[in-house]
């Protein structure tokens, strides 16, 4: 079976600045495909270019088996789109906004009625269909604006950072409506920054400078970690990490608010030097133990690494 989304070496230079650079990925049908990186990392862009909305530089988008760089509009009425910026009119009601998107893509009069019911039970606001969009909160918001990508029934669906801003409870609720989408059969597309979304979907990419520097399922990319990985607990983190970071078995050392991340070879092996070590330094009640690594330990890390690279080549 083909690939519902697919780029080929894509790419897109604003004057000097190149956002996307020879970008080559492809997400299978009914999978849910999270792209995660830094700012200015590109997936704004990529989203951007693989929705029509922007002209590719160079290179080439296939989605649902069109070219997007040469019918973005038989792309645009076959897929939904929440952009990071808001999509939904102020001043209409919920209800308004569902209706002006269905009027939008030429959606039949009793079609639209019965569509935009359906929609607003399902992403429960039917108490609040006659809300303003301005006075709906950040999570209700969201949930109208992927109803409103819905209402001509897509077959992929585009969304940028959709729960950024929006509280975790919210979070929850959103990605709940994203595998009730996913049991219909939609291909989703997600960019997200947050690390714990990522682990929901069924591979992950990770940019950085444009570039697609890794892509696995979860489990996959926690094999990149290029060691083992050890958990420190105390009261000094950063005293610790300043202690253990110039003994040789140790990588690097990250802290993670009131813990730090230990990057050894071989986790057994460097225990008994690490607490030694502690111990002489007067921090004997330190509790130090193997964990299993998070996607952020692993994103973390090659982004390190990728940085050094850099650096070295210059």
């Amino acid at each position: 079976m083909p690939p519902a989304i697919e780029a080929r070496g894509l790419s897109k230079k604003f004057g000097n600045v190149t956002a996307v650079d020879g970008l080559t990925l492809s997400v299978a049908p009914g999978e849910i495909f999270g792209l995660v990186g830094p700012d200015g990392a590109g997936k704004t862009t990529t989203m951007r270019l693989l929705t029509g909305v922007m002209q590719a530089t160079s290179g080439s988008a296939i989605v649902l088996g069109v070219d997007v760089t040469q019918d973005p509009e038989a792309v645009r009425q076959r897929i939904g789109y929440v952009p990071q910026s808001s999509s939904l009119y102020a001043d209409l009601s919920a209800l308004e906004n569902l209706q002006f998107y269905a009027d939008l893509f030429s959606i039949p009069r009793t079609e639209r009625d019965r569509k935009t019911a359906e929609l607003l039970a399902f992403s429960r606001l039917e108490p609040f269909a006659k809300r303003l969009a301005k006075n709906l909160s950040g999570g209700m918001r969201q949930k109208l604006a992927l109803c409103c990508a819905l209402i001509h029934r897509p077959e992929a669906l585009f969304l940028d950072e959709p729960t950024i801003g929006v509280d975790p409870v919210s979070r929850r609720d959103f990605w709940l409506l994203i595998y009730q989408l996913l049991q219909q059969g939609l291909t989703l597309l997600v960019s997200t920054p947050y690390l714990d979304e990522a682990e929901r979907c069924h591979r992950v990419g990770l940019m950085d400078h444009g570039r697609l520097i890794a892509c696995e399922n979860p489990a996959g990319l926690r094999q990149l970690l290029p060691g083992s990985l050890l958990e420190l607990r105390g009261p000094a983190p950063e005293e610790a990490s300043a202690l253990l970071t110039r003994l040789p078995e140790v990588k690097e050392a990250q802290v993670f608010g009131e813990t730090l991340h230990i990057l050894v070879g071989d986790a057994e092996a460097a225990l008994p030097r690490l607490r030694a070590a502690l111990v002489a330094q007067g921090m004997p009640e330190i509790q130090l133990r193997p964990i299993v690594p998070s996607l952020e330990d692993v994103f973390v890390t090659l982004l390190r690494s990728r940085s050094r690279g850099t650096s070295s080549e210059q």
